[in-house]
Protein backbone atom coordinates (compact mmCIF):
# COMPACT_ATOMS: atom_id res chain seq x y z
CA UNK A 1 0.00 0.00 0.00
CA UNK A 2 1.15 3.59 -0.59
CA UNK A 3 1.81 5.99 2.27
CA UNK A 4 -0.79 8.42 3.58
CA UNK A 5 1.17 11.22 1.92
CA UNK A 6 1.09 9.41 -1.43
CA UNK A 7 -2.69 9.00 -1.21
CA UNK A 8 -3.01 12.73 -0.51
CA UNK A 9 -1.03 13.51 -3.65
CA UNK A 10 -3.12 11.04 -5.68
CA UNK A 11 -6.33 12.72 -4.50
CA UNK A 12 -4.99 16.17 -5.30
CA UNK A 13 -4.01 14.98 -8.78
CA UNK A 14 -7.49 13.51 -9.25
CA UNK A 15 -8.94 16.93 -8.39
CA UNK A 16 -6.82 18.80 -10.96
CA UNK A 17 -4.45 20.37 -8.44
CA UNK A 18 -1.31 21.18 -10.42
CA UNK A 19 0.92 22.72 -7.76
CA UNK A 20 1.51 23.13 -4.03
CA UNK A 21 3.05 26.29 -2.55
CA UNK A 22 5.25 25.91 0.48
CA UNK A 23 8.53 25.59 2.29
CA UNK A 24 9.91 22.11 3.09
CA UNK A 25 10.70 20.86 6.59
CA UNK A 26 11.36 17.56 8.32
CA UNK A 27 7.78 16.93 9.46
CA UNK A 28 6.62 17.61 5.89
CA UNK A 29 9.17 15.29 4.24
CA UNK A 30 6.69 12.50 3.60
CA UNK A 31 4.44 14.88 1.67
CA UNK A 32 7.13 16.65 -0.35
CA UNK A 33 8.75 13.33 -1.24
CA UNK A 34 5.37 12.02 -2.42
CA UNK A 35 5.09 15.07 -4.68
CA UNK A 36 8.60 14.37 -6.02
CA UNK A 37 7.76 10.74 -6.79
CA UNK A 38 4.43 11.59 -8.42
CA UNK A 39 5.95 14.06 -10.87
CA UNK A 40 2.64 15.59 -12.02
CA UNK A 41 2.24 18.16 -9.26
CA UNK A 42 4.88 20.86 -8.95
CA UNK A 43 6.34 22.08 -5.68
CA UNK A 44 6.33 25.87 -5.78
CA UNK A 45 9.07 26.85 -3.39
CA UNK A 46 8.77 30.19 -1.56
CA UNK A 47 11.00 31.91 1.01
CA UNK A 48 8.27 32.46 3.61
CA UNK A 49 5.16 30.36 4.27
CA UNK A 50 3.01 33.50 4.45
CA UNK A 51 3.82 34.00 0.77
CA UNK A 52 2.75 30.41 0.06
CA UNK A 53 -0.69 31.03 1.52
CA UNK A 54 -1.08 34.36 -0.30
CA UNK A 55 0.03 32.74 -3.56
CA UNK A 56 -2.50 29.93 -3.16
CA UNK A 57 -5.21 32.47 -2.35
CA UNK A 58 -4.46 34.43 -5.53
CA UNK A 59 -4.54 31.30 -7.68
CA UNK A 60 -7.87 30.25 -6.16
CA UNK A 61 -9.28 33.75 -6.66
CA UNK A 62 -8.33 33.89 -10.34
CA UNK A 63 -9.28 30.31 -11.25
CA UNK A 64 -12.15 29.62 -8.86
CA UNK A 65 -10.58 26.20 -8.27
CA UNK A 66 -8.96 24.60 -5.25
CA UNK A 67 -5.40 25.76 -4.53
CA UNK A 68 -3.03 24.16 -2.02
CA UNK A 69 -0.27 25.30 0.32
CA UNK A 70 1.73 23.49 2.98
CA UNK A 71 3.90 24.18 6.00
CA UNK A 72 5.99 22.09 8.38
CA UNK A 73 5.30 21.73 12.10
CA UNK A 74 5.26 24.60 14.59
CA UNK A 75 6.67 27.85 13.17
CA UNK A 76 6.42 26.54 9.61
CA UNK A 77 2.65 26.18 9.40
CA UNK A 78 2.18 29.07 11.83
CA UNK A 79 3.61 31.35 9.14
CA UNK A 80 0.72 30.36 6.85
CA UNK A 81 -1.86 31.96 9.07
CA UNK A 82 -1.97 35.52 7.69
CA UNK A 83 -2.36 34.39 4.08
CA UNK A 84 -4.99 31.86 5.14
CA UNK A 85 -6.94 34.57 6.96
CA UNK A 86 -6.90 36.53 3.72
CA UNK A 87 -8.08 33.55 1.64
CA UNK A 88 -10.87 32.71 4.05
CA UNK A 89 -12.14 36.29 4.26
CA UNK A 90 -11.94 36.63 0.47
CA UNK A 91 -13.98 33.41 0.19
CA UNK A 92 -11.65 31.46 -2.09
CA UNK A 93 -11.08 27.68 -1.88
CA UNK A 94 -7.69 26.82 -0.35
CA UNK A 95 -6.49 23.59 1.25
CA UNK A 96 -3.61 23.87 3.74
CA UNK A 97 -1.56 20.86 4.80
CA UNK A 98 -0.20 21.69 8.26
CA UNK A 99 2.39 19.13 9.31
CA UNK A 100 2.61 18.40 13.04
CA UNK A 101 5.19 17.09 15.52
CA UNK A 102 5.47 13.29 16.08
CA UNK A 103 2.23 11.81 17.38
CA UNK A 104 3.84 10.36 20.51
CA UNK A 105 5.10 13.81 21.55
CA UNK A 106 1.89 15.79 21.18
CA UNK A 107 0.95 17.38 24.50
CA UNK A 108 4.43 17.21 26.03
CA UNK A 109 5.69 20.68 25.13
CA UNK A 110 7.96 19.10 22.52
CA UNK A 111 10.34 21.05 20.27
CA UNK A 112 8.32 23.35 17.97
CA UNK A 113 5.00 22.16 19.40
CA UNK A 114 1.93 24.32 18.79
CA UNK A 115 -1.78 23.49 18.69
CA UNK A 116 -2.66 23.98 15.00
CA UNK A 117 -6.30 22.96 15.34
CA UNK A 118 -6.85 25.88 17.70
CA UNK A 119 -4.65 28.32 15.80
CA UNK A 120 -6.35 27.81 12.43
CA UNK A 121 -9.94 27.55 13.64
CA UNK A 122 -10.78 31.22 13.19
CA UNK A 123 -9.30 31.48 9.69
CA UNK A 124 -10.92 28.38 8.19
CA UNK A 125 -14.25 26.78 7.38
CA UNK A 126 -12.83 23.39 8.39
CA UNK A 127 -9.83 22.25 10.43
CA UNK A 128 -9.17 18.72 11.65
CA UNK A 129 -6.39 16.66 13.18
CA UNK A 130 -5.44 13.38 11.48
CA UNK A 131 -4.33 11.16 14.35
CA UNK A 132 -4.42 7.80 12.57
CA UNK A 133 -4.00 6.58 8.96
CA UNK A 134 -7.45 5.03 9.13
CA UNK A 135 -8.97 8.54 8.99
CA UNK A 136 -7.57 9.06 5.50
CA UNK A 137 -8.49 9.76 2.76
CA UNK A 138 -11.94 10.40 4.20
CA UNK A 139 -10.91 13.56 6.08
CA UNK A 140 -9.10 14.85 3.00
CA UNK A 141 -12.25 14.41 0.93
CA UNK A 142 -14.30 16.24 3.57
CA UNK A 143 -11.72 19.05 3.71
CA UNK A 144 -11.72 19.53 -0.06
CA UNK A 145 -15.51 19.57 -0.21
CA UNK A 146 -15.73 22.07 2.65
CA UNK A 147 -13.21 24.39 0.95
CA UNK A 148 -14.91 24.16 -2.44
CA UNK A 149 -18.56 24.36 -1.36
CA UNK A 150 -18.11 26.95 1.38
CA UNK A 151 -15.48 28.87 -0.60
CA UNK A 152 -12.97 29.08 2.19
CA UNK A 153 -9.93 27.55 3.82
CA UNK A 154 -9.75 23.93 4.96
CA UNK A 155 -6.78 22.82 7.08
CA UNK A 156 -5.61 19.28 7.72
CA UNK A 157 -3.19 18.91 10.64
CA UNK A 158 -1.09 15.78 10.09
CA UNK A 159 1.91 14.57 12.14
CA UNK A 160 4.96 13.66 10.09
CA UNK A 161 4.81 10.01 11.20
CA UNK A 162 1.21 9.71 10.01
CA UNK A 163 2.19 11.12 6.60
CA UNK A 164 4.81 8.35 6.31
CA UNK A 165 2.54 5.58 7.61
CA UNK A 166 1.05 2.96 5.32
CA UNK A 167 -2.37 3.99 4.06
CA UNK A 168 -5.37 1.84 4.99
CA UNK A 169 -7.31 2.98 1.93
CA UNK A 170 -5.77 4.21 -1.30
CA UNK A 171 -8.86 5.50 -3.10
CA UNK A 172 -8.58 8.82 -4.93
CA UNK A 173 -11.98 10.48 -5.32
CA UNK A 174 -12.80 13.38 -7.62
CA UNK A 175 -14.91 16.00 -5.85
CA UNK A 176 -16.97 18.18 -8.17
CA UNK A 177 -18.38 21.57 -7.28
CA UNK A 178 -22.16 21.74 -7.01
CA UNK A 179 -23.81 24.38 -9.20
CA UNK A 180 -27.23 25.09 -7.66
CA UNK A 181 -29.64 27.77 -8.76
CA UNK A 182 -30.72 29.73 -5.70
CA UNK A 183 -33.65 32.11 -6.08
CA UNK A 184 -36.06 33.72 -3.59
CA UNK A 185 -39.68 32.63 -3.44
CA UNK A 186 -42.28 34.15 -5.76
CA UNK A 187 -43.83 36.03 -2.83
CA UNK A 188 -40.47 37.53 -1.84
CA UNK A 189 -39.73 38.58 -5.40
CA UNK A 190 -43.15 40.21 -5.76
CA UNK A 191 -42.77 42.10 -2.47
CA UNK A 192 -39.38 43.34 -3.63
CA UNK A 193 -40.74 44.36 -7.03
CA UNK A 194 -43.59 46.28 -5.37
CA UNK A 195 -41.09 48.26 -3.28
CA UNK A 196 -38.84 49.00 -6.26
CA UNK A 197 -41.76 49.91 -8.53
CA UNK A 198 -43.02 52.40 -5.96
CA UNK A 199 -39.67 54.14 -5.55
CA UNK A 200 -38.60 57.23 -7.49
CA UNK A 201 -34.88 56.96 -6.84
CA UNK A 202 -33.26 53.53 -6.71
CA UNK A 203 -29.50 53.09 -6.44
CA UNK A 204 -27.78 49.71 -6.90
CA UNK A 205 -24.77 48.84 -4.74
CA UNK A 206 -22.85 46.01 -6.42
CA UNK A 207 -20.21 43.86 -4.74
CA UNK A 208 -18.16 40.78 -5.57
CA UNK A 209 -21.33 38.69 -5.67
CA UNK A 210 -22.25 40.20 -9.05
CA UNK A 211 -19.47 38.15 -10.68
CA UNK A 212 -20.97 36.41 -13.70
CA UNK A 213 -24.12 38.54 -13.55
CA UNK A 214 -22.93 41.68 -15.36
CA UNK A 215 -25.63 41.72 -18.02
CA UNK A 216 -28.44 40.92 -15.59
CA UNK A 217 -27.42 43.72 -13.21
CA UNK A 218 -27.15 46.22 -16.06
CA UNK A 219 -30.60 45.14 -17.24
CA UNK A 220 -31.96 45.79 -13.73
CA UNK A 221 -30.38 49.24 -13.76
CA UNK A 222 -31.94 50.01 -17.14
CA UNK A 223 -35.40 48.95 -16.00
CA UNK A 224 -35.10 50.85 -12.71
CA UNK A 225 -33.20 53.82 -14.20
CA UNK A 226 -30.83 53.25 -11.31
CA UNK A 227 -27.21 54.36 -11.05
CA UNK A 228 -24.82 51.55 -10.10
CA UNK A 229 -22.34 52.19 -7.30
CA UNK A 230 -19.73 49.49 -6.81
CA UNK A 231 -17.74 48.33 -3.83
CA UNK A 232 -14.05 47.71 -4.47
CA UNK A 233 -14.42 43.96 -4.99
CA UNK A 234 -17.27 44.58 -7.40
CA UNK A 235 -15.22 46.92 -9.62
CA UNK A 236 -13.78 44.25 -11.92
CA UNK A 237 -17.19 42.61 -12.40
CA UNK A 238 -19.52 45.54 -13.09
CA UNK A 239 -17.61 48.72 -13.99
CA UNK A 240 -17.06 47.90 -17.68
CA UNK A 241 -19.60 48.33 -20.53
CA UNK A 242 -21.93 49.92 -18.02
CA UNK A 243 -23.67 53.22 -18.84
CA UNK A 244 -25.14 53.24 -15.32
CA UNK A 245 -21.83 53.16 -13.47
CA UNK A 246 -21.21 56.14 -11.16
CA UNK A 247 -18.11 54.91 -9.38
CA UNK A 248 -17.28 53.72 -5.89
CA UNK A 249 -18.33 54.74 -2.43
CA UNK A 250 -16.62 54.06 0.88
CA UNK A 251 -13.28 55.18 2.26
CA UNK A 252 -11.56 54.48 -1.08
CA UNK A 253 -14.37 55.80 -3.24
CA UNK A 254 -15.25 59.24 -4.51
CA UNK A 255 -17.98 61.80 -4.33
CA UNK A 256 -20.32 60.63 -7.09
CA UNK A 257 -20.74 57.15 -5.66
CA UNK A 258 -21.35 58.57 -2.20
CA UNK A 259 -23.94 61.04 -3.51
CA UNK A 260 -25.81 58.44 -5.58
CA UNK A 261 -26.27 56.42 -2.39
CA UNK A 262 -27.25 59.43 -0.25
CA UNK A 263 -29.88 60.64 -2.74
CA UNK A 264 -31.63 57.26 -3.07
CA UNK A 265 -34.93 56.37 -1.47
CA UNK A 266 -34.19 52.65 -2.05
CA UNK A 267 -30.77 51.02 -2.12
CA UNK A 268 -30.65 47.62 -3.83
CA UNK A 269 -27.60 45.77 -2.45
CA UNK A 270 -26.45 42.97 -4.74
CA UNK A 271 -23.85 40.46 -3.55
CA UNK A 272 -22.04 42.92 -1.31
CA UNK A 273 -20.67 42.77 2.21
CA UNK A 274 -19.71 46.46 2.12
CA UNK A 275 -18.50 47.00 5.70
CA UNK A 276 -18.85 50.73 6.42
CA UNK A 277 -22.23 51.60 7.98
CA UNK A 278 -21.53 55.35 7.80
CA UNK A 279 -21.82 55.22 4.00
CA UNK A 280 -25.36 53.79 3.96
CA UNK A 281 -28.09 56.46 3.67
CA UNK A 282 -30.07 56.73 6.90
CA UNK A 283 -33.44 57.59 5.34
CA UNK A 284 -33.51 55.09 2.46
CA UNK A 285 -35.04 51.64 2.44
CA UNK A 286 -32.62 48.80 1.81
CA UNK A 287 -33.05 45.56 -0.11
CA UNK A 288 -30.22 43.04 0.12
CA UNK A 289 -29.55 39.99 -2.07
CA UNK A 290 -26.92 37.51 -0.91
CA UNK A 291 -26.33 33.81 -1.33
CA UNK A 292 -25.59 33.57 2.40
CA UNK A 293 -28.63 34.29 4.52
CA UNK A 294 -26.55 35.05 7.58
CA UNK A 295 -25.14 38.13 5.81
CA UNK A 296 -28.52 39.84 5.46
CA UNK A 297 -28.73 42.98 7.56
CA UNK A 298 -25.23 42.49 8.92
CA UNK A 299 -23.89 45.89 7.85
CA UNK A 300 -27.12 47.90 7.80
CA UNK A 301 -30.73 47.05 8.68
CA UNK A 302 -32.65 45.83 5.66
CA UNK A 303 -36.31 46.19 4.79
CA UNK A 304 -36.22 43.10 2.55
CA UNK A 305 -33.57 40.41 2.65
CA UNK A 306 -33.39 37.87 -0.17
CA UNK A 307 -31.33 34.68 -0.24
CA UNK A 308 -30.26 33.95 -3.78
CA UNK A 309 -27.55 34.23 -6.39
CA UNK A 310 -27.51 37.67 -7.99
CA UNK A 311 -27.88 36.35 -11.52
CA UNK A 312 -30.92 34.19 -10.80
CA UNK A 313 -32.55 36.73 -8.49
CA UNK A 314 -32.14 39.50 -11.09
CA UNK A 315 -33.71 37.29 -13.74
CA UNK A 316 -36.62 36.58 -11.41
CA UNK A 317 -37.14 40.26 -10.62
CA UNK A 318 -36.94 41.71 -14.12
CA UNK A 319 -40.38 40.58 -15.41
CA UNK A 320 -42.02 42.04 -12.30
CA UNK A 321 -40.59 45.53 -12.69
CA UNK A 322 -42.45 48.31 -14.50
CA UNK A 323 -40.72 50.18 -17.31
CA UNK A 324 -41.97 53.68 -16.49
CA UNK A 325 -39.37 54.76 -13.95
CA UNK A 326 -38.41 58.48 -14.03
CA UNK A 327 -34.83 59.11 -15.14
CA UNK A 328 -33.97 62.25 -13.16
CA UNK A 329 -32.11 60.38 -10.37
CA UNK A 330 -29.96 58.51 -12.88
CA UNK A 331 -29.29 61.62 -14.96
CA UNK A 332 -28.27 63.60 -11.91
CA UNK A 333 -25.97 60.82 -10.68
CA UNK A 334 -24.34 60.42 -14.10
CA UNK A 335 -23.79 64.18 -14.38
CA UNK A 336 -22.17 64.24 -10.97
CA UNK A 337 -20.03 61.24 -11.91
CA UNK A 338 -18.73 62.97 -15.04
CA UNK A 339 -17.68 66.00 -12.99
CA UNK A 340 -16.08 63.83 -10.32
CA UNK A 341 -14.25 61.76 -12.92
CA UNK A 342 -12.90 64.92 -14.57
CA UNK A 343 -11.56 66.17 -11.23
CA UNK A 344 -9.88 62.83 -10.55
CA UNK A 345 -8.35 62.78 -14.02
CA UNK A 346 -7.05 66.31 -13.51
CA UNK A 347 -4.94 64.98 -10.63
CA UNK A 348 -3.28 62.31 -12.79
CA UNK A 349 -0.72 64.63 -14.35
CA UNK A 350 3.08 64.86 -14.42
CA UNK A 351 4.78 66.60 -11.53
CA UNK A 352 7.15 69.52 -11.95
CA UNK A 353 10.83 69.11 -12.69
CA UNK A 354 12.75 67.51 -9.83
CA UNK A 355 9.51 66.82 -7.98
CA UNK A 356 8.37 63.39 -6.76
CA UNK A 357 5.68 61.91 -8.98
CA UNK A 358 1.98 62.13 -8.29
CA UNK A 359 0.87 58.52 -7.65
CA UNK A 360 -2.34 59.18 -9.61
CA UNK A 361 -0.21 59.78 -12.69
CA UNK A 362 1.72 56.55 -12.13
CA UNK A 363 -1.50 54.55 -11.91
CA UNK A 364 -3.00 56.24 -14.97
CA UNK A 365 0.06 55.61 -17.19
CA UNK A 366 0.23 52.01 -15.97
CA UNK A 367 -3.44 51.58 -16.84
CA UNK A 368 -2.83 52.88 -20.36
CA UNK A 369 0.18 50.66 -21.03
CA UNK A 370 -0.98 47.38 -19.46
CA UNK A 371 -2.44 44.50 -21.48
CA UNK A 372 -6.17 44.17 -22.03
CA UNK A 373 -6.19 41.02 -19.88
CA UNK A 374 -3.65 42.12 -17.26
CA UNK A 375 -3.99 41.05 -13.62
CA UNK A 376 -3.48 43.97 -11.23
CA UNK A 377 -2.65 43.34 -7.57
CA UNK A 378 -2.27 46.43 -5.38
CA UNK A 379 -0.77 46.41 -1.89
CA UNK A 380 -3.02 47.42 0.96
CA UNK A 381 -2.66 51.12 1.67
CA UNK A 382 -2.40 53.94 -0.83
CA UNK A 383 -1.76 51.66 -3.88
CA UNK A 384 -5.31 50.32 -3.41
CA UNK A 385 -6.66 53.88 -3.59
CA UNK A 386 -4.88 54.60 -6.86
CA UNK A 387 -5.89 51.22 -8.31
CA UNK A 388 -9.55 51.73 -7.42
CA UNK A 389 -9.65 55.20 -8.95
CA UNK A 390 -7.41 54.94 -12.01
CA UNK A 391 -7.39 51.36 -13.31
CA UNK A 392 -9.90 50.63 -16.06
CA UNK A 393 -11.68 47.29 -16.06
CA UNK A 394 -12.94 45.78 -19.32
CA UNK A 395 -14.30 42.31 -18.54
CA UNK A 396 -10.95 40.61 -19.19
CA UNK A 397 -8.70 42.38 -16.72
CA UNK A 398 -8.65 41.23 -13.11
CA UNK A 399 -8.18 43.22 -9.92
CA UNK A 400 -7.47 41.20 -6.80
CA UNK A 401 -5.89 41.96 -3.46
CA UNK A 402 -6.27 41.76 0.29
CA UNK A 403 -9.39 43.88 0.08
CA UNK A 404 -11.19 42.34 3.05
CA UNK A 405 -8.44 41.16 5.41
CA UNK A 406 -6.43 44.29 4.63
CA UNK A 407 -2.93 42.86 5.05
CA UNK A 408 0.26 44.67 4.16
CA UNK A 409 2.64 42.86 1.81
CA UNK A 410 -0.06 41.04 -0.17
CA UNK A 411 0.81 42.26 -3.67
CA UNK A 412 4.08 40.47 -4.42
CA UNK A 413 3.17 37.02 -2.99
CA UNK A 414 -0.25 37.13 -4.62
CA UNK A 415 1.47 38.01 -7.89
CA UNK A 416 3.58 34.86 -7.45
CA UNK A 417 0.43 32.72 -7.32
CA UNK A 418 -1.24 34.57 -10.18
CA UNK A 419 1.80 34.31 -12.45
CA UNK A 420 2.38 30.65 -11.58
CA UNK A 421 -1.19 29.79 -12.52
CA UNK A 422 -1.09 31.98 -15.66
CA UNK A 423 2.52 32.03 -16.90
CA UNK A 424 1.66 33.76 -20.19
CA UNK A 425 -0.50 36.52 -18.71
CA UNK A 426 0.70 39.95 -17.65
CA UNK A 427 0.68 40.11 -13.84
CA UNK A 428 1.40 43.49 -12.23
CA UNK A 429 2.00 44.01 -8.51
CA UNK A 430 1.41 47.60 -7.43
CA UNK A 431 3.59 47.50 -4.32
CA UNK A 432 4.00 49.96 -1.52
CA UNK A 433 7.52 50.40 -0.23
CA UNK A 434 6.44 49.11 3.18
CA UNK A 435 4.65 46.11 1.69
CA UNK A 436 7.53 45.20 -0.61
CA UNK A 437 10.14 45.27 2.13
CA UNK A 438 8.00 43.26 4.54
CA UNK A 439 8.37 40.18 2.31
CA UNK A 440 11.38 41.33 0.29
CA UNK A 441 12.77 37.81 0.13
CA UNK A 442 10.02 36.81 -2.28
CA UNK A 443 11.88 38.73 -4.99
CA UNK A 444 14.23 35.75 -4.85
CA UNK A 445 11.25 33.41 -5.28
CA UNK A 446 10.22 35.28 -8.42
CA UNK A 447 13.70 34.85 -9.91
CA UNK A 448 14.18 31.25 -8.76
CA UNK A 449 10.78 30.17 -10.09
CA UNK A 450 11.33 32.08 -13.36
CA UNK A 451 8.14 34.12 -13.06
CA UNK A 452 7.82 37.17 -15.36
CA UNK A 453 6.06 39.24 -12.67
CA UNK A 454 6.12 43.02 -13.10
CA UNK A 455 6.39 45.10 -9.90
CA UNK A 456 5.72 48.83 -9.70
CA UNK A 457 6.91 50.23 -6.37
CA UNK A 458 5.36 53.44 -5.01
CA UNK A 459 8.42 54.61 -3.09
CA UNK A 460 7.33 57.46 -0.83
CA UNK A 461 9.63 56.50 2.08
CA UNK A 462 6.67 56.11 4.42
CA UNK A 463 3.76 54.02 5.57
CA UNK A 464 1.69 56.45 3.57
CA UNK A 465 -1.87 55.40 4.31
CA UNK A 466 -1.08 55.13 8.01
CA UNK A 467 0.13 58.73 7.87
CA UNK A 468 -3.17 59.77 6.29
CA UNK A 469 -5.09 58.00 9.05
CA UNK A 470 -2.96 59.78 11.65
CA UNK A 471 -3.62 63.16 10.05
CA UNK A 472 -7.37 62.53 9.94
CA UNK A 473 -7.37 61.57 13.62
CA UNK A 474 -5.32 64.60 14.62
CA UNK A 475 -2.02 62.88 15.36
CA UNK A 476 1.43 64.11 14.37
CA UNK A 477 2.98 61.53 12.06
CA UNK A 478 5.23 59.27 14.11
CA UNK A 479 6.97 55.96 13.46
CA UNK A 480 5.96 55.89 9.80
CA UNK A 481 9.14 57.00 8.05
CA UNK A 482 10.99 54.38 5.98
CA UNK A 483 14.65 54.53 5.01
CA UNK A 484 14.63 52.70 1.71
CA UNK A 485 17.35 51.31 -0.50
CA UNK A 486 17.45 51.88 -4.25
CA UNK A 487 14.85 49.24 -5.09
CA UNK A 488 15.91 49.12 -8.74
CA UNK A 489 19.48 48.31 -7.68
CA UNK A 490 18.20 45.68 -5.23
CA UNK A 491 16.16 44.12 -8.03
CA UNK A 492 19.16 44.01 -10.34
CA UNK A 493 21.30 42.39 -7.64
CA UNK A 494 18.69 39.66 -7.14
CA UNK A 495 18.18 39.02 -10.84
CA UNK A 496 15.21 41.13 -11.91
CA UNK A 497 15.40 43.88 -14.50
CA UNK A 498 15.39 47.12 -12.50
CA UNK A 499 14.20 50.59 -13.50
CA UNK A 500 14.36 53.74 -11.39
CA UNK A 501 12.04 56.68 -12.03
CA UNK A 502 12.78 59.98 -10.29
CA UNK A 503 11.19 62.34 -12.85
CA UNK A 504 7.77 62.30 -14.49
CA UNK A 505 9.22 62.34 -18.00
CA UNK A 506 11.00 59.03 -17.27
CA UNK A 507 7.86 57.14 -16.29
CA UNK A 508 6.27 56.09 -19.57
CA UNK A 509 9.48 54.74 -21.11
CA UNK A 510 10.40 52.85 -17.93
CA UNK A 511 6.97 51.25 -17.55
CA UNK A 512 6.80 50.33 -21.23
CA UNK A 513 10.24 48.72 -21.10
CA UNK A 514 9.43 46.83 -17.91
CA UNK A 515 6.12 45.51 -19.24
CA UNK A 516 7.80 44.41 -22.49
CA UNK A 517 10.72 42.74 -20.71
CA UNK A 518 10.90 38.96 -21.17
CA UNK A 519 11.20 38.12 -17.50
CA UNK A 520 10.62 39.68 -14.09
CA UNK A 521 11.01 43.43 -13.81
CA UNK A 522 10.70 46.08 -11.11
CA UNK A 523 10.06 49.79 -11.58
CA UNK A 524 10.82 51.93 -8.53
CA UNK A 525 8.97 55.26 -8.68
CA UNK A 526 9.76 58.15 -6.36
CA UNK A 527 6.19 59.02 -5.33
CA UNK A 528 5.03 62.09 -3.46
CA UNK A 529 4.73 61.36 0.23
CA UNK A 530 2.29 64.19 0.92
CA UNK A 531 -0.38 63.22 -1.63
CA UNK A 532 -3.79 63.01 0.08
CA UNK A 533 -6.32 60.41 -1.01
CA UNK A 534 -9.44 62.32 -0.04
CA UNK A 535 -12.51 60.26 0.96
CA UNK A 536 -15.83 61.03 -0.81
CA UNK A 537 -17.19 62.87 2.22
CA UNK A 538 -15.07 64.51 4.89
CA UNK A 539 -16.73 64.19 8.30
CA UNK A 540 -16.66 66.85 10.99
CA UNK A 541 -14.45 64.55 13.07
CA UNK A 542 -11.96 64.23 10.21
CA UNK A 543 -11.92 68.01 9.69
CA UNK A 544 -11.27 68.50 13.40
CA UNK A 545 -8.57 65.84 13.18
CA UNK A 546 -6.74 67.61 10.36
CA UNK A 547 -6.93 70.86 12.32
CA UNK A 548 -5.45 69.21 15.41
CA UNK A 549 -2.79 67.59 13.23
CA UNK A 550 -1.81 70.97 11.80
CA UNK A 551 -1.60 72.63 15.21
CA UNK A 552 0.35 69.78 16.77
CA UNK A 553 2.70 69.56 13.81
CA UNK A 554 3.57 73.25 14.04
CA UNK A 555 4.06 73.04 17.79
CA UNK A 556 6.34 70.03 17.37
CA UNK A 557 8.63 72.09 15.13
CA UNK A 558 7.67 70.33 11.89
CA UNK A 559 5.84 73.18 10.14
CA UNK A 560 7.71 72.51 6.90
CA UNK A 561 5.73 69.29 6.61
CA UNK A 562 2.54 71.35 6.48
CA UNK A 563 3.94 73.50 3.68
CA UNK A 564 4.77 70.37 1.65
CA UNK A 565 1.29 69.01 2.32
CA UNK A 566 -0.39 72.23 1.23
CA UNK A 567 1.67 72.69 -1.93
CA UNK A 568 1.12 69.09 -3.00
CA UNK A 569 -2.64 69.04 -2.47
CA UNK A 570 -3.66 72.60 -3.31
CA UNK A 571 -4.80 71.38 -6.74
CA UNK A 572 -7.37 69.07 -5.09
CA UNK A 573 -9.26 72.01 -3.60
CA UNK A 574 -9.49 74.37 -6.56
Amino acid sequence: MPTVAETIVATLRENDVHRVYGLPGDSLNGFTDAIRKDGTISWEHVRHEEAAAFAAAAEADLTGDLAVCAGSCGPGNLHLINGLYDANRSRVPVLAIAAHIPTAEIGTGYFQETHPQELFRECSVYVEYVADPVQMPRLLEIAIREAVEKRGVAVLVIPGDVLLAEAKDDRAVRIGRAEPRIIPSDAELQRTADLLNGADKVTILAGAGVAGAHDEVVALAERLQAPIVHALRGKEHIEWDNPYDVGMTGLLGFASGYRAMEDADVVLMLGTDFPYPQFFPAKAKHVQVDIRGEQLGKRHPVDIGLVGTVKDTARGLLPLLTASKPAHHLQDARKHYRKTREKLDDLAVPAGKHKPLHPQYVARVLDQLADDDAVFIPDVGSPVVWASRYLTMNGKRRLIGSFWHGSMANAMPQAIGAQTAFPDRQVIAMAGDGGLTMLLGELVTIVQNKLPVKIVVFDNSSLNFVELEMKAAGFVNFGTELTNPDFAAVAEAIGLKGFRVDESDQLEDALAAALAHDGPALVSVKANRQELSMPPAVTLEQAKGFTLYAIRTVLSGRGDELLDLASTNFRQFI
